[in-house]
């Protein structure tokens, strides 16, 4: 016999016969009930015996309150050449608890069954389960119908639903259904069913009342997970390393916080939680300390949290470096260029370094900040606002991690191209006026420009007088 939620299960021996898709139709495709009616009504201290007939091995499902020492099984081969199965189940004497379904089923195919529901009726005793010293626990969920398990062990028994202590809650058959077979069930149920309920009922003049059940909501909303690193971390061989993980979650949640790492299955590296209770929700903490890190614990971290069915999660990389250093060299070659006028110029070498170095920028040997108020730092780079011809120059970053007494530096030359400009176009010049025919005339053109620029003279003749 093995032990099912509802109930438990009986089988029966026989020769093991293999299914095909054919076996499966007609007749007895499904065990048959010598029972026709959906549902018997007997009372107690009789006997109740049911036969079954397939044409493969059967089994029986029956409710919880039966015990197996309280049901007799007659099995045997039948039929005109004894092919099928044959089974009898036996149930004296009757009691109100052995109210339930009776399911009939092929072992190898224990979705094909028949079945009937038995109501034993004892006056003295109107509800399936006797009235229990606790309260049995039932879970609200949530979008999910709640059942109120209060079962009747006659069809046509008037039952209350009732808040404790005495609020009383009658069947609307639209949110509040009441079914003999199954109890109370809460179509939509809010906060208000969250507490203690029973069933009552009323026979000859007598009130009786079920076990007490307490409905109870888990809360299982987890609103943020974070971590107190935002991006990926960076760390000595040796140094150490603490990840702070934080979950929010409604008021009464309760959360599971577990870390995947590359070393994980190191006993030294430890695991502290802590829980703080706000006026709106709840803090959860877990802190993984690892003492000494390694280079195999570089890696992907990952905290992830759970509470019912909702899980949240964040992750992030750590590297370990063995030991500091500084990688500093031109982004493209030593010397660079711009050219005058651009809204902004940025000069960027390529720079690797840990831990974070210091870096300071010189213009012709002077901190280029306070050289100009053009100038300032971005990152590691200098970025020049406006750029002039004088921003020309040779500058160099100065990269340093003192703690660890490492220093390199890298000087690059800016090359400030200026536009060629004609000086005369500058001052208003008087036109010359007419000169001796075959003398010796000296004109100037003056030109600035980086690099310098190429003159070239053009000849026009003058228009004809008159035009």
């Amino acid at each position: 016999a093995l032990n099912l939620g509802a109930g438990w299960l009986i089988g029966l021996s026989g020769t093991c016969n293999v299914f095909n898709e054919k076996e499966q139709k007609g007749k007895y495709s499904v065990p048959n009930l010598d029972v026709k009616a959906r549902q018997l009504l007997l009372d107690t201290n009789q006997t109740l015996i049911l036969n079954c007939r397939g044409r493969w091995e059967l089994t029986w499902a029956l409710p919880s309150g039966v015990g197996r020492d309280q049901v007799q099984m007659e099995e045997s081969r039948c039929g005109r050449t004894g092919q099928q199965f044959c089974s009898r189940l036996t149930l004296s004497p009757t009691e109100a608890q052995h109210t339930g379904l009776y399911r009939c089923r092929y072992r190898h195919r224990t979705h094909k069954q028949s079945s009937v529901y038995v109501y034993v009726t004892d006056s003295q005793q109107p509800f399936v389960e006797p009235k229990g010293m606790s309260p049995d626990v039932l879970y609200m969920k949530e979008k999910q119908p709640l059942i109120i398990p209060c079962r009747v062990t006659h069809p046509n028994t008037t039952t209350t639903l009732v808040k404790f202590p005495d609020h009383r809650l009658t069947p609307d058959q639209r949110n509040i259904i009441w079914n003999s077979k199954h109890g109370f069930t809460i179509r939509t149920p809010t906060f208000y069913y969250i507490g203690l309920f029973f069933c009552q009922t009323t026979t000859d003049g007598v009130i009786h009342e079920s076990r007490i059940y307490f409905i109870h909501r888990p809360v299982s909303t987890i609103l943020d997970v974070y971590l107190n690193s935002s991006g990926p971390v960076q760390a000595l061989k040796g140094e150490k390393l603490t990840l702070n993980c934080t979950a929010t979650g409604e008021l009464n949640t309760r959360v599971n916080i577990t870390w995947d790492y590359p070393g994980k299955n190191n006993s030294i590296n430890s695991i502290s939680k802590r829980i703080l209770r706000h006026r709106t929700h709840m803090l959860f903490y877990s802190i993984l300390t690892i003492p000494k890190l390694q280079r195999s614990d570089r890696g992907l971290y990952t905290c992830r949290v759970t509470s019912g069915e909702n899980v949240k999660q964040q992750k992030v990389t750590v590297t370990v470096y063995d030991r500091p250093f500084i990688r500093l060299k031109p982004r493209q070659g030593s010397v660079i260029e711009t050219q005058a006028g651009q809204k902004s110029y940025r000069i960027s070498p390529k720079l690797r370094a840990f831990p974070v170095p210091e870096v300071i920028w010189l213009k012709d040997g002077m901190v280029a900040a306070e050289q100009c108020s053009r100038y300032h730092l971005d990152g590691n780079s200098l970025v020049i606002r406006d750029v002039a011809e004088e921003d020309a120059g040779k500058y160099t970053v100065l990269v340093r991690i003192q703690e660890h007494g490492l220093f390199q530096n890298l000087t690059l030359t800016l090359v400030v191209n200026v536009s060629p400009q004609i000086g005369e176009k500058a001052v208003s010049l008087q036109d010359p006026g007419s000169v001796p025919r075959g003398s010796r005339q000296a004109l100037h053109c003056t030109s600035h420009g980086i690099p310098p620029p190429h003159i070239q003279w053009l000849w026009h003749p003058c228009p004809p007088k008159g035009l």
